[in-house]
């Protein structure tokens, strides 16, 4: 009896952070439409001169798409004598050939060479150690899955005519989308992040981040907000709320796209999304606070907490899932009324205010015909359904970033698919290995499954779609994750 009431109450606190946070998404999407509205304006002055410009490509251990990366840089569409092209080599494996022998092909291209016999600090450590050899006024950065627009600078700088300007950041798009249903989904996930998230915080001044790659920086901006600093997995939200904290205007431009890779496999999603979710509960502890006590409006204060703290969405998730197994057996006994559900009915209000924001991204991104629609109508709930499946991978992340534990920063891997001369069964960087919470992830699956069977034989419908979109997602979750080709 006692535990069935600590069920209900874990359960409402849940769902009640789940509807705090939707409530913010909501948010974002009426103001995503007022930045859409005021996009329509007037192009912003050409610089002139044009600036010295650095383009720094972070790379550790990528034989795939290292000189594809270059031959993209080499075709930026800018004045030679004003661009500096810096290669920050930290591999350990044939990857710093293959640039040595790509960097000779272009003998007439200013680039700076700057391996590094060590990791330490990783990728923030290697563009700290990068940033004294800067001839640049601005810095753009790509990682190695990008292939930068031949015509990204000429776009980009112009938004910098304000000195108050510190950063602009481009939209990702996906060179490899349509490859599985698994880079479907993450394209539908980024989609929301780009076109609504970014856009909604941008349009009302909120914090916005950038978002690691594809953005161009005021070298002055990086200096005054402290340089690089690597105690946390997201050095690049890391420093995006140091610069803003300290007054510094950062730009979104969606109509810059700049294309990448998406992780084929599940394997390499993992890898990416615990680093993600892990890096911005570190950054949530190290900037929440300060935030709070600075004089920002309460309007911007909301948007930085929801934004530091999205990932733990991912425990309200987990949290209400176990829980609900209890309010079930509640019901089912007729210990726990079931108006009291019925009152909380209020908190589906939530869930539709995240499906518009899905949906509106969606039909934004694609092609607008009837075809798309009937795609989002089943995406959605096979997006919804997987995100579920991702939230002990992800909670995990989140305790430890909350809790000051430490991790290396695990790249992720890249594969370069759509080029035909690679394939996932011989990739090198594919990750093999199979943590616990995976079998955990298989268990869960099975006690889902199992509520499901139970709703419909005792007649208990309460949480079925619920439980169903559980079973569904960590079973997905699991078997995906031993596909490594």
């Amino acid at each position: 009896m006692v535990l069935i009431y600590i069920c209900a109450c874990l359960y409402f606190l849940g769902i009640g952070c789940i509807f705090l946070y939707s409530l913010a998404q909501g948010h974002l999407l009426f103001h995503s439409f007022k930045f859409k509205k005021e996009n329509q304006q007037v192009p912003q002055k050409i610089p002139n001169p044009w600036p010295k410009v650095t383009v720094q490509l972070p790379i550790y251990n990528e034989r795939y798409v290292v000189e594809r990366l270059i031959d993209a840089v080499i075709q930026l569409n800018y004045p030679s004598d004003l661009l500096q092209i810096q290669v920050l080599d930290d591999s350990t494996d044939e990857t710093s050939d293959l640039v040595q022998a790509k960097l000779l092909a272009y003998p007439t291209v200013n680039f700076q060479y700057l391996p590094r016999t060590h990791r330490q600090g990783f990728k923030a450590g290697a563009l700290r150690e990068a940033l004294s050899s800067v001839e640049g006024e601005f810095i753009a950065i790509f990682d190695a899955d990008f292939v930068p627009d031949p015509d990204f600078l000429i776009k980009a700088l112009p938004y910098f005519s304000s000195s108050q300007v510190g950063m602009v950041q481009s939209r990702w798009t996906h060179l490899n989308q349509n490859y599985s249903i698994l880079t479907q989904l993450q394209a539908f996930a980024l989609d929301a992040h780009f076109l609504i998230e970014q856009s909604g915080r941008n349009q009302q001044g909120a914090f916005i981040n950038f978002n690691g790659t594809a953005g161009i920086w005021r070298k002055s901006c990086i200096l005054d907000a402290g340089n690089w600093e690597d105690d946390t997995l997201t050095e690049d939200l890391d420093l995006s709320y140091r610069a803003q904290r300290k007054g510094w205007k950062f730009v979104y431009r969606p109509e810059i796209e700049s294309p990448a890779e998406l992780p084929p496999i599940l394997s390499a999603i993992k890898s990416q999304q615990f680093r993600w979710t892990k890096g911005g509960a570190e950054c949530a502890v190290k900037h929440a606070g300060k935030v709070f006590r600075e004089n920002h409006s309460l309007g911007i204060k909301f948007h930085a907490f929801a934004h530091l703290f999205n990932s733990t969405i991912f425990i309200a998730i987990l949290v209400t899932s176990f829980c609900s197994i209890g309010l079930w057996w509640g019901v089912q006994v007729r210990v726990i009324p079931l108006a009291l559900f019925w009152a909380s009915g209020i908190s589906m209000l939530g869930y539709v205010l995240v499906a518009a924001v899905y949906l509106v991204s969606y039909l934004t991104a694609q092609p607008n015909s009837w075809k798309s629609i009937v795609e989002a109508i089943w995406k959605l709930p096979l997006f919804f359904s997987v995100s579920m499946g991702l939230a002990l991978h992800n909670s995990l992340a989140v305790l430890e970033g909350l809790t000051g534990k430490k991790s290396p920063f695990v790249r992720t891997p890249k594969f370069n698919l759509e080029s035909g001369n690679a394939s996932l069964q011989f990739n090198v960087y594919s990750l093999h290995s199979l943590p616990t919470s995976t079998w955990l992830e298989g268990g869960l699956g099975l006690l889902f499954v199992g509520m499901v069977v139970m709703g419909i034989a005792y007649g208990n419908f309460l949480f079925l779609p619920f439980h169903g979109l559980l079973a569904l997602g960590y079973s997905l979750v699991f078997f995906s994750s031993f596909r490594t080709h």
